[in-house]
């Protein structure tokens, strides 16, 4: 049996408490607070950003919907991570097209093009790897690598047991090993 959580923020269990009485500006202020993250979970599962942006959209319709059955025992983040991972799922799973169109450069504007052009292949073939790997693996992986939650936290957004979080993170990074193999010498 997992041990209560309180959020440690008492303005952000301040916002909750208001939100579920019915206060669209205090979600409004937890929207701002996680609107960055949840679209970049979504963004490292799906690969396309504006598809992450509309299904980050429909998460937090669906978070407004589900609410009142919020209970404070897990962070209000992994509540809408796990929301979030599972939008990104079922969008998945409806097998729609996911082509990225707005490429964000993460490169030094002093390096020259040859650098910047070397870089922009090693991330979008990481980019492509993240995306072959099955959903269960990849979201693990995300909120591991890219979203910095720890294996509890993993746990409870994806209400998975942390033995199988922990497999899960194995698989995916031997995954991403072998497939990045002649990156990574390069």
């Amino acid at each position: 049996m997992r041990s209560p959580i309180i959020p440690s923020d008492e303005v952000e269990l301040d916002l909750i408490v208001q939100a579920q009485e019915g206060n669209r500006e205090a979600f409004g202020e937890l929207v701002l607070r996680y609107r960055k993250g949840v679209i970049n979970v979504v963004y490292r599962m799906c690969g396309d950003v504006n598809l992450a942006e509309d299904v980050a959209q429909e998460a937090f319709i669906k978070a407004w919907e589900h609410l009142p059955s919020y209970q404070p025992k897990a962070p209000f983040r992994n509540w809408v991570y796990r929301i979030a991972t599972n939008s990104a799922r079922d969008v998945l799973r409806q097998g729609k097209e996911t082509v990225n169109v707005d490429e964000v450069p993460l490169s030094n504007p002093d390096e020259g093009p040859e650098v910047k052009l070397v870089g922009k292949e090693r991330a979008e073939f990481v980019r492509q790897a993240v995306l072959s790997l099955p959903l269960a693996s990849r979201s693990v992986l995300v909120l591991r690598e890219y979203e910095g939650l720890s294996y509890r936290e993993i746990s409870e957004a994806l209400d998975i047991p942390i033995g199988t979080v922990m497999s899960r993170l194995n698989y995916a990074r031997n995954a991403m090993r072998k497939m990045l193999s002649g990156l990574l010498e390069a």
